[in-house]
């Protein structure tokens, strides 16, 4: 739905009718209290482990109540949806359960094991295309479809039933927990699963205070929420796919910009040390997107101390291709990974001296690129050094500048970075 209608919020009473229809496909996932990330700040810290889901993502719930809610002549017709990667899964599940077909536009970037799983689910009722380097550029190409060949588009986040679909969260967290819940952080990219708890939380705990988060590259709910209007972004950082999009829904900015209690925005490299943690600590694979609201606890440490806080993980779709990418964009993050343009004399040993006198004893070489050009005195090579400790920067720059090493600094030089991460 594409509408600058204002006057839609979502009802209670349709969102207890989407738990209804969906029980029969949507497990009801574990609200599990996290010893760790209490301890560490101070609260009581619960995981809504929407990671554990069918199709390992909420995404299931809207797709499927949406889906549901079509007449015989309307599924005849087929379905198209465009998705990052979990709303595909949950329309194919939705399209091999209810025998319906479905043509799903993915972004040429997705990552193969999101593409796979969405032809797993769907079977011989889906068709999956590859479209455009974002998600906005695969929904054009969705839209155009449905135009051309009169299909049912199902929107993965600005459509009522959609949202009434995703509210169903709140509804469970609500029945699981015990205590009265303070605060509840949420992943946003186009605003499905903010707009559908700020219809369940707003009204049956109203104390409860909804925090959105967006990833620092694509924070197009901030941007619209700042601007007063939803507002495109023409660059976004695509890394966190589930909640990177140009432009937030209609439907879903106008009920966040009234109902969302804040917006936050996380560094990527800091939402990938947090996909470290996730896994190597807890034992939880997460996605990007799914480790969004766990990483925003360290912005809100000072409010939430001795508070009851839940962190909806809203994904597990981590392609295992990505783990040097998430461990490069930490160490960047934590500033313990440099690049330099190291210019070598050309001659017998500099390489030695370099890794004796210049490195420190905790420094490692993870990158080298270096072509000797016998007509000059010096060769120019990019080095990748990663440190023990982020201290031991400056002592390693003086050392290079020193030894007449030095050539140029990296990192902070982001049109030639680009080309090496």
């Amino acid at each position: 739905m594409n509408t600058t209608e204002t006057t839609y919020f979502p009802d209670v009473k349709d969102i207890k009718a989407a738990a209804i229809t969906i029980e029969e496909v949507v497990m009801v996932t574990p609200l599990m209290n996290s010893v760790r990330y209490s301890k560490a700040y101070g609260c009581n810290v619960f995981l809504k482990r929407e990671d554990l889901q069918r199709v390992r993502s909420y995404k299931i719930r809207g797709a499927f109540n949406k889906i549901s809610s079509l007449t015989e002549k309307e599924r005849e017709r087929g379905v198209v949806c465009a998705s990052a990667g979990n709303h595909a899964q949950g329309v194919a599940f939705a399209c091999q359960h209810l025998k319906i077909q479905g043509t799903i536009y993915m972004p040429s970037v997705t990552p193969k094991q999101k593409v796979e799983q969405t032809e797993m689910f769907g079977g011989e009722f889906v068709n999956v295309v590859l479209a455009g380097d974002t998600f906005d550029d695969a929904s054009k190409a969705a839209v155009k479809l449905c135009k051309q060949k009169n299909k049912v588009f199902v929107h993965p986040f600005d459509d009522p039933k959609t949202i009434e679909g995703q509210g169903t969260i709140g509804l469970e967290i609500l029945q699981q927990s015990d205590q009265s819940i303070d605060y509840v952080f949420v992943a946003v990219g186009g605003g499905g699963l903010a707009s559908g708890l700020c219809g369940a939380l707003k009204v049956l705990s109203p104390k409860t205070k909804i925090i959105g988060v967006e990833p620092l590259g694509a924070p197009s709910m901030s941007i619209s929420t700042k601007e007063g209007r939803n507002t495109e972004i023409t660059n976004i950082d695509k890394f966190v796919d589930g909640a990177a999009v140009q432009r937030v829904g209609d439907l879903n900015f106008e009920i966040c910009k009234n109902h969302l209690d804040d917006m936050l925005t996380v560094p990527e490299g800091w939402i990938c040390q947090t996909i470290l943690d996730l896994y190597n600590r807890d034992a939880i694979v997460v996605e990007p997107a799914g480790a969004l609201t766990l990483a925003a606890l360290e912005e809100y440490k000072d409010k939430i101390e001795g508070k009851n806080i839940v962190c909806i993980v809203s994904g597990s779709n981590n392609d295992i291709t990505r783990t040097a990418e998430i461990k490069e964009r930490a160490l960047l993050y934590a500033n313990l990974k440099h690049y330099f343009i190291v210019r070598f004399p050309q001659r017998a040993g500099a390489l030695k001296q370099f890794v004796v006198e210049v490195l420190g004893p905790d420094d490692d070489i993870t990158h080298f690129e270096y072509s000797k050009k016998s007509s000059r005195e010096n060769g120019p090579a990019v080095v990748g050094i990663e440190l023990k400790y982020k201290e031991d920067l400056e002592p390693l720059i003086q050392r290079m500048k020193c030894y007449n090493f030095f050539g140029d600094y990296l990192n902070n030089k982001p049109d030639l970075f680009q080309y090496l991460i």
